[in-house]
């Protein structure tokens, strides 16, 4: 082999191998985590969309976040809320905030760490900002 053709082999094998490598199955946490992010924006998204004097404004909040331990009461407390009964959005929304729960609390549960307990962050979220901070002042 020529010693010019040696560098070119190997640079055309650094660009095709990432191509060919097969990502890594979803953890329990990243489902967990995605499930959740996807839930919240199907919530919002509903809300959106419904009118002001929809039963959807009588659901109970839906902020999630998976490292807070009151989110389990949350997930049951949307799922048993008797608003909104017979309708095809909020029973698939339903049945997703289900599915979370039994995830969370069945098949993950060793995978989950909890690293709050405050309830009213889940009623209440602080909201994100994605200005970054004035270092000026």
């Amino acid at each position: 082999m020529a010693p010019k053709t040696l560098p070119l082999l190997l640079s055309l094998l650094l660009v095709v191998w990432p191509l060919t490598v097969q990502p890594a199955p979803p953890t329990c946490y990243s489902r967990m985590l995605t499930l959740s992010r996807e839930i919240m924006a199907d919530f919002q998204s509903l809300q959106a969309s419904e009118p002001e004097d929809s039963c959807v404004r009588y659901l109970p909040r839906l902020y999630l976040d998976i490292h807070n331990y009151c989110v389990l009461t949350k997930l049951r407390d949307f799922v048993a809320s008797p608003q909104c009964w017979k309708m095809a959005e909020v029973d698939m929304l339903k049945d997703r905030v289900r599915k979370l729960y039994t995830i969370m609390n069945s098949f993950c549960r060793r995978d989950l760490v909890f690293l709050s307990d405050d309830c009213s962050v889940l009623e209440h979220p602080i909201p994100e900002t994605t200005d970054p901070p004035d270092w000026q002042s």
